[in-house]
């Protein structure tokens, strides 16, 4: 695997704070996110606070991380572009306390809305000599655009995921459970080289789980006749995979073809139509709108699709108000579906990257029948 490099991403940002705030500036930014800080620094430690200055990156943690810390930053600055300090707290107190201490000369901070508190807030504003700024979305706009590195360990956890399902496929049957189903996946991901699954891998099967699109997995037995929805992913070196697959125990009916077949065309139409510069609700609408001309658009009940990185669940969302453009870089699920209470419900999703003349689809297993794929050889 190609190593992550984190060199220019302090530098990005800390070239950046002067145009934070509408052009107002800030003299600092406070990071408490912890994707972020590892996105920025490749600090893995659950506890945590970053520092970015025009001139210095400081990263704030407590005692179990120290050693930890210092492995994973290079101080001299040669990694991050940037001088760097490491101050270590021995309680919570103590850490707000090295954070108000590397704010010296600080007038205007910034800071993660999204991820601070009230209650964290109002120690910010008592503990800090300083004018809070709050700001949404700067660290992720950077995560956004994936290197080649990041590509390549979504990649392999797209591959995980889909040797996974392609190699316990044959005891997707009739009889075992959506729980069985789900720990054979699970358990499988992790023998090919997985941490663990992106998410609980999700098994709905019949007219009662179907079609909820989050639903998790129960005691509920498969039987012939019902539409199973497989939703999984597998954790990578940090990075998730997401895919959906949409099988029939037995034969499908009439209308669990039509369905399918409608799902499908609407899902290839979507990966077909992702390119840089299209509009994340442009893109909704082609997929929704093939549905809704089939007479199946009060079925579809949720978004397009979302980003996939560090989290299963990031920028960019491509739903129906989205006015974002999709960029080079970005990893993106196409993932239209229908359901109904007396029918279940069918997904098919895939995962994509977009390149300078359209995508790639980074998720393999096949999605032409309803049929449960055969055990896949490499």
């Amino acid at each position: 695997m190609t190593p992550i490099d984190v060199s220019g991403r302090v530098t990005g940002i800390a070239d950046g704070l002067a145009a934070l705030d509408g052009g107002r500036g800030v003299d600092a930014i406070l990071v408490s996110d912890l994707t972020n800080i590892g996105w920025l620094t490749g600090f893995s430690g659950s506890n945590g606070w970053v520092i970015v200055k025009p001139d210095e990156l400081v990263l704030v943690t407590d005692g179990r991380y120290g050693a930890q810390a210092e492995r994973q930053l290079d101080t001299s600055g040669a990694g991050s572009g940037l001088p760097t300090r490491i101050e270590v707290g021995s309680s919570g107190a103590q850490m707000l306390a090295l954070v108000g201490a590397a704010l010296g000369g600080v007038g205007r901070l910034a800071f993660e809305s999204a991820h601070v508190s009230h209650q964290q807030f109002v120690s910010y504003s008592e503990q800090f000599a300083v004018t809070l700024v709050a700001t949404v979305g700067v660290i992720e706009q950077g995560r956004r655009r994936k290197t080649p590195a990041e590509i390549e360990r979504i990649e392999h956890a797209c591959g995980i995921a889909d040797q996974a399902l392609a190699d316990v496929a044959s005891s997707i049957v009739a009889g075992v459970t959506e729980e069985q189903v789900r720990n054979v996946l699970e358990i499988r991901m992790r023998e090919l080289g997985a941490s663990g699954p992106s998410y609980e891998t999700i098994v709905a099967a019949g007219p009662v789980n179907a079609p909820l699109p989050h639903h998790r997995p129960t005691s509920t037995p498969l039987e012939v006749g019902h539409t199973v929805v497989i939703d999984v992913g597998a954790l990578f070196d940090g990075y998730h995979s997401d895919m959906t697959r949409t099988f029939v125990i037995g034969q499908p009916t009439v209308l669990q073809q039509q369905v399918y077949d409608v799902v499908l065309a609407a899902q290839c139409a979507g990966v077909a139509a992702v390119h840089p510069g299209v509009v994340a609700r442009d893109l909704d609408t082609v997929c929704r709108g093939l549905i809704a001309d089939a007479g199946f658009g009060p079925w579809f009940s949720h978004g397009t699709g979302h980003g996939v990185g560090l989290l299963i669940h990031e920028d960019p969302f491509v739903n129906a108000s989205s006015e974002v453009e999709l960029q080079v870089g970005d990893v993106v699920t196409v993932e239209p579906g229908v359901y109904r209470g007396d029918f279940g419900g069918v997904r098919v999703e895939d995962l994509v990257e977009v390149t300078s003349t359209g995508c790639r689809v980074l998720t393999r297993s096949p999605k032409d029948s309803l049929c449960l794929p055969l055990p896949r050889t490499n």
